[in-house]
């Protein structure tokens, strides 16, 4: 039996490049910048990502509003090992009660995922993307780009 992780925790932010200076000042972390538009800081076990709030909010669903939605520029993310797991995941929390929010798909960065709404409205994304590996223990690695 595969065992279950939090992965990586994605904080919507307004300003990227202030919220990657401080996070990186508070947690004493270097960021991976190796991607445009969203900074990775590398924690053992679980990430956290940094990315415009705007753009996260748009990428669940371009009808979910910024303001009283409930929506508070948080998600959780699950990575998965391939596209048939994502789906495999979406349909579980599916049928325990969850939302979907956004079917798996292909994404614009050329992953694929699809997000889901807990039944406390906690969005979590499901994802694999074509950067990341898995160590031995489970943790999420980032492919050599070489």
């Amino acid at each position: 039996m595969k065992i279950p992780r939090l992965t990586v925790v994605t904080l919507g932010v307004a300003d990227l490049s202030k919220a990657t200076t401080f996070y990186e000042t508070v947690l004493a972390t270097p960021p991976n910048n190796s991607f445009a538009g969203v900074t990775f800081i590398e924690l053992p076990g679980t990430w956290l990502s940094l990315y415009p709030l705007a753009a996260l909010a748009k990428d669940i669903s371009p009808e979910v509003p910024l303001v009283h939605s409930g929506f508070s520029g948080v998600t959780l993310a699950h990575n998965a090992r391939c596209r048939d797991d994502v789906i495999a995941i979406i349909e579980r929390a599916r049928s325990a009660g969850a939302c979907v929010m956004k079917a798996p798909q292909e994404t614009f960065w050329g992953g694929f995922s699809g997000y889901f709404a807990d039944l406390d409205g906690h969005y979590w994304e499901v994802v694999w993307g074509p950067m990341f590996t898995f160590a031995e223990n489970g943790e999420l690695r980032l492919k050599d780009k070489g």
